[in-house]
């Protein structure tokens, strides 16, 4: 009978047996030490997606991992589904508003776009026209009702001229229910400086109906944040309009967003000059004054429209038309590179280099 070497022996088995055990128990408990670290020094869920023609950037803090989960699904499909309906260029329900208010002057649809209509056209009277969601034409004539941008020459400007003579405005649409009627033929509903902010919106109340209280929805830089990052607030950086980099910081206190309209955005450049998207409603034309318009406001869609409006308004109108708007926060970069804001946003800015020059415009 052959005799057992020492490692076929009862014993020297029991012992591995028992070495592996200890082992499993040891990276166990080194597992759960780790995670219980993680949640303790960096309890915060990033999640991403791509919708409004943009990448959104999803942060929550202090929130359940399987809940955090869900909650950016929910969003991920509701964003996904605005997106689809309030598309200007692409079939969808505003699409079919547009056709059949050029048609017949007048649209039925759901409850949900007549109210997204409505609260954009209450913004564009507020703006006194400088936010028109109306000019679908013009925006079209300009070449950005395409997914990229176009590469110019810029329209006739006899067929600008044609266009800006019957420019139509919010007095020209009339919401009542499901219905909406127009009594202009030029009406063509253009949500672009718009319904990315009024989607936040709708994404934050969602978050809060999960019970999520600590987040930023961040759609290509224009957020909103609600709560905070633990024990201090969170701090967003804004984009210098010229050149790679932050122009400045800020913190945001309570529920807050924060858009920026500039003409770095979408454009396109013919013989030397730059042509971006933000059209003057009053001339047809790329608004000219200003690079870069930032607004801070409660309301992600009140900061959308007003960031357009600002920056068509340029560096002497934009304060009137911040009141009207019920704006308290705003930073303007003009075309010479001069910042443009009131007392109450200097007192929140925290530049990454002092400014050559600052213009300060009575309190809002």
């Amino acid at each position: 009978m052959p005799s057992s070497s020492a490692s076929d022996s009862p014993v020297p088995l029991l012992a591995q047996h028992q070495h592996r055990a200890l082992l499993r128990t040891l990276t166990l408990a080194l597992a759960c030490l780790l995670a219980a670290c993680n949640r303790l020094d960096n309890p915060v869920y990033h999640d991403q997606f791509f919708a409004f023609g943009t990448l959104i950037d999803l942060t929550f803090y202090d929130v359940d991992p399987a809940r955090a989960k869900q909650a950016s699904r929910a969003l991920e499909q509701a964003f996904m589904q605005m997106h689809s309906d309030w598309h200007a260029w692409q079939p969808g329900a505003l699409q079919q508003v547009n056709q059949q208010l050029a048609e017949e002057g007048q649209a039925t649809t759901d409850p949900a776009m007549a109210a997204l209509l409505q609260e954009a056209n209450r913004l564009s009277t507020l703006s006194n026209g400088l936010f028109n969601p109306l000019i679908g034409r013009l925006v079209a004539l300009w070449g950005f009702h395409n997914d990229e941008p176009p590469s110019g020459p810029p329209p006739a400007e006899d067929l600008i001229r044609q266009l800006v003579e019957q420019v139509p405005t919010s007095a020209d649409v009339h919401v009542d229910g499901k219905q909406i009627s127009s009594r202009h033929p030029a009406v063509r509903y253009d949500l672009g400086a718009f319904a990315k902010g009024y989607a936040i919106d709708r994404g934050i109340e969602l978050l809060q109906e999960q019970g999520i209280a600590h987040a930023i929805i961040n759609a290509g830089g224009d957020l909103c944040a609600i709560g905070r990052h633990g024990k201090r607030p969170w701090r967003i950086g804004i984009r210098d309009p010229r050149k790679p980099g932050v122009l400045a910081s800020i913190e945001l206190t309570g529920d807050e967003s924060v858009f920026t309209s500039g003409d770095y955005e979408r454009f396109f450049e013919h013989e030397g000059q730059r042509y971006h998207h933000i059209i003057d409603p009053r001339s047809g034309n790329p608004a000219g004054a200003v690079v870069s318009a930032t607004v801070i406001h409660p309301l992600a869609a009140t900061a959308d429209a007003a960031a357009t409006a600002l920056f068509v308004a340029g560096p002497d109108a934009w304060p009137a038309i911040a009141r009207q708007m019920g704006v308290e926060y705003v930073m303007l970069v003009d075309r010479e590179g001069r910042i443009h804001m009131n007392p109450a946003m200097q007192a929140r800015l925290i530049f990454e280099s002092k400014p050559d020059t600052i213009v300060m415009s009575e309190t809002l």
